[in-house]
């Protein structure tokens, strides 16, 4: 009797369960046509925070930013199927007793990350992130892939999303009249635009930018899976 009272809960937890692995391959199936909202966005609505994002198609975005970003963000977006690892081997190998000191999320990653899990404990979250990532690449293409992380990633406080938004608030003008300078800036915000604000960038922030702008002048290259 005990087993049997037990019964409808485990029914309900394996339900539940199944549902939530579900999801982000629904989700994936639909945001490849459906402009998607990111977990940020959801947790801001959820408290009553506001949310500012305009979505915008990538070919009306000026292409100075996702070159900016590809070349900050991750060179190697069109070469690879979700995850570097390459860079994830490279990563490791640096590890010290206090674990990597820095990550080797790619583009995608990001946007899997962004769409359907948290910000914080990366160890358990990175697994999921990469199986996400792959995923993601086999449904969407290239481009897609850059449309929704350039209009979903967080590019200020107080609520900012995506690179209309972002581009509004920085420099007063649309994502489509982005020079190469103001990308490279929009871009070296990325991916902590709380403390590197694209609107009053420090010094760091300002050399990193600069280092942008050499590199994405040389980099087309990079970014021929965008080419429609």
């Amino acid at each position: 009797m005990r087993l049997g009272r037990r019964t409808p809960w485990l029914r309900f937890v394996a339900i539940a369960l199944t549902l939530l692995a579900a999801a982000p391959l629904v989700l994936t199936l639909v945001y490849a046509v459906v402009p998607p909202v990111s977990t940020l966005m959801v947790a801001r609505w959820l408290t009553l925070r506001p949310v500012e994002r305009v979505w915008m198609p990538l070919d009306q975005i000026a292409a100075t930013l996702p070159r900016a970003v590809v070349v900050s963000e991750d060179a190697r977006f069109c070469q690879h199927g979700g995850v570097d690892w390459a860079a994830v081997r490279l990563v490791l190998g640096e590890g010290g007793d206090n674990g990597p000191r820095r990550g080797a999320s790619t583009i995608t990653m990001q946007v899997a990350k962004n769409l359907f899990l948290w910000q914080g404990a990366p160890y358990l979250r990175k697994p999921l992130e990469i199986v996400l990532a792959q995923g993601i690449e086999l449904v969407w293409s290239k481009r897609r892939i850059m449309e929704v992380y350039l209009n979903i990633a967080e590019w200020g406080p107080d609520g900012v999303f995506g690179a209309e938004a972002g581009a509004r608030r920085a420099f007063r003008k649309s994502a489509r009249a982005l020079t190469a300078r103001e990308a490279s800036v929009m871009a070296a915000a990325l991916p902590n635009p709380i403390v590197r604000d694209a609107r009053r960038p420090n010094r760091q922030a300002s050399s990193h930018a600069a280092v942008i702008v050499r590199r994405a002048r040389a980099a087309a290259a990079l970014t021929g899976c965008l080419a429609r």
